[in-house]
């Protein structure tokens, strides 16, 4: 199953989400055949993207993207609105080793290309940590200002991702508001809390007052205690139960996660006309064809003569189309 599941911890401040991916993996990583080291990297990252897109409302595609001159040459996700996600990545034939060994001395990209007319957002930062999630937590701290503490994991059969932001002071309502927009239904309190009664979640996320360092301080500690075997082993709940033990966790409506690759023959055809004519002529004079491989998913579109002659064909007779209206 491939959800996102959002919480909050009114007594503590803070707010969260919850991350698991298990269909659809074979597909988008088995036609690279990466090895073992990047598949690790790349499904931490896929893990990382919907917990960092989560708050994400307009129409549009979230980008989290390394760039490097290392064994790991470039490394991309990208989702949406609707939590449509792909990834993809670029190796040296020898890449192996640890986040560092691969991405050590890389740039790490976070950027939002809204649809339309609307503006774009890109924060860029040299990549340092032991590990993507300390990479991302520095992110956060230095493009945003905002206290994050991430844990990422990733096998063959599962990718997972907890993240946990502490609430600003005094904005407790508008980021609680944010955790549960997603949902339709109640929160609600997880086994074995008392929780009987519904507490909207504004007021529980404002508490009596500002969330003071020790609220963040033991947030920080149970953190700390989880592993990325954790990560594999419990549901969203169990995990939330199993760490914050002694405190109320709310939890929202998941949402459904899709791994999948939006490429199709309509943006491959845009591609072409954004070439022009001349440049895929001397192409189909060169090679016979175009043939285009996505890079995501591996599926392959082939253009012959008689396709390219047609397709800029059906372009100019939209234009001419247009133009007549006007």
């Amino acid at each position: 199953m491939n959800q996102l599941l959002p919480f909050l911890i009114p007594g503590r401040g803070a707010r969260g989400y919850w991350v698991q991916i298990t269909e659809g993996l074979e597909t988008m990583f088995g036609w690279r055949d990466y090895p073992a080291d990047v598949a690790q990297q790349l499904g931490e990252a896929l893990a990382a993207a919907p917990l960092l897109a989560a708050d994400m409302t307009q129409a549009g595609r979230f980008n989290l993207q390394f760039q490097g001159e290392g064994p790991l040459k470039l490394l991309v996700t990208q989702i949406d609105a609707q939590l449509r996600l792909r990834g993809m990545a670029k190796h040296a034939p020898d890449a192996a080793g640890d986040f560092q060994a691969l991405m050590k001395g890389g740039l790490l990209a976070a950027m939002i290309e809204p649809e339309g007319d609307g503006e774009r957002y890109q924060a860029m930062v040299e990549v340092v940590g032991l590990a993507l999630s300390e990479a991302l937590q520095i992110y956060f701290g230095r493009s945003e200002q905002l206290q994050t503490l991430i844990r990422l994991s990733a096998s063959e059969g599962k990718l997972a991702g907890l993240l946990v932001q502490r609430l600003p002071g005094g904005e407790g309502s508008r980021s609680a508001r944010a955790a549960g927009a997603r949902s339709a239904a109640q929160p609600r309190a997880l086994d074995g809390e008392s929780g009987g009664e519904h507490v909207d979640p504004d007021h529980a996320a404002a508490g009596s007052g500002d969330v003071d360092n020790d609220n963040w301080e033991h947030v920080y500690t149970l953190m700390r205690t989880v592993t990325p075997d954790d990560l594999q082993k419990w549901s969203g709940e169990e995990l939330l139960n199993r760490i914050f033990a002694e405190d109320e966790v709310r939890v929202f409506e998941p949402r459904p996660i899709e791994l999948v690759c939006r490429c199709s023959d309509a943006q491959i055809s845009a591609m072409l006309l954004g070439l022009g004519r001349d440049e895929v002529d001397s192409v189909l004079a060169e090679q016979g064809a175009v043939a285009i491989n996505c890079e995501f998913c591996g599926r392959g579109y082939r253009y012959d003569q008689a396709d390219v002659v047609a397709l800029f064909a059906a372009d100019a007779a939209s234009g001419d189309d247009q133009a007549t209206r006007h």
